[in-house]
């Protein structure tokens, strides 16, 4: 039986993953900063273990013996970005990837799979962005240049390292759940002008991917974790309103954004037109191909039943 373990697995991605490789026969190990067991009333075999990991510790004996390590971890982005919280940003991914490389034995672990964000990329209008592209210059793309470089680390030791560059993900949580009530109340819309492309991916495909990266043993590479038909902004609110069967006219100005929510609205207003060239290459077939189909499977059942 082999061994996973899940930085971050208390987290809206992290318990969709755990849930899934313990269906698939794996032993999971789930890691983060909750005192409690997330599955204690599910799943008795999940292991759980309490720990800062961006401090070096008792932790990193179970990374050790991990065959597949999946990290997740890092500080929520979707807060005000104070200089301090930047810095918890930034250290939460950079200082937890070191230390589970630096705990790794040349020989055992076989694959690491580490997040990184297509927000590497930088705002680059209407480029068509696979995983050639260059890195921007502004925070979030350095955060995740150097996210990247340490999970890289691990193949010193031997260890196939899998980069994902996670897009928005769309499921029952996460980021559409705060999309959702402006738009149940009639107040929803795209933000700023909705010119910008909004790089999607539908959760169930997110997890499929992530399996379908763990069972090709010899897979490995960067990885862009986006829908295959990128969407401006406009026309990703028009979709959610069609599906909430709500309008969808109230844009958020740019101004406005930029003044609330400062370095971080800047961000969000940024353009990536980001494709999952790799993944397809690869083989990897989407279950959720359209931003509409994935927005009907997500709210479907609470729309239209």
């Amino acid at each position: 039986m082999e061994k996973i373990l899940i930085t971050g697995a208390s987290g809206f991605i992290g318990k969709k993953l755990a849930r899934l490789f313990l269906s698939k026969g794996y032993h999971v190990t789930g890691m983060g900063t909750s005192m409690t067991h997330p599955f204690s009333a599910l799943f008795q075999e999940f292991d759980w273990i309490s720990a800062d990991t961006t401090v070096k510790g008792k932790w990193q004996k179970r990374a050790a013996q991990s065959d597949i390590i999946i990290n997740l971890a890092g500080q929520n982005i979707f807060r005000y970005w104070t200089e301090k919280y930047k810095k918890a940003i930034y250290d939460s991914r950079i200082l937890t990837t070191r230390h589970i490389v630096d705990a790794m034995e040349k020989g055992k672990t076989q694959k690491l799979l580490t997040t990184s964000a297509v927000g590497i990329y930088g705002d680059c209008k209407d480029d068509l962005l696979t995983e050639k592209r260059m890195p921007g210059k502004d925070f979030l793309a350095k955060v995740c240049v150097d996210w990247e470089k340490e999970g890289l680390k691990a193949e010193e030791k031997g260890v196939r390292v899998a980069v994902m560059r996670f897009g928005v993900v769309l499921g029952n949580g996460g980021a559409l759940s705060l999309m959702m009530p402006a738009f149940k109340y009639f107040i929803g819309g795209p933000l700023g002008g909705g010119q910008h492309w909004f790089p999607w991916i539908h959760v169930g495909d997110l997890e499929r991917a992530i399996e379908f990266i763990v069972e090709n043993k010899e897979l490995d590479g960067v990885f862009n974790f986006t829908g295959p038909t990128p969407v401006q902004q406009k026309q990703f609110a028009k979709a959610l309103g069609r599906v909430l069967n709500r309008p969808a006219f109230m844009p958020a100005p740019s101004f406005m954004i930029k003044m609330i929510m400062g370095e971080l609205g800047r961000t969000l207003l940024q353009s990536q037109r980001a494709i999952p060239k790799n993944l397809l290459d690869s083989g990897y077939l989407f279950s959720f191909p359209t931003l509409e189909s994935s927005l009907k499977d997500i709210l479907g059942k609470e729309i239209f039943n």
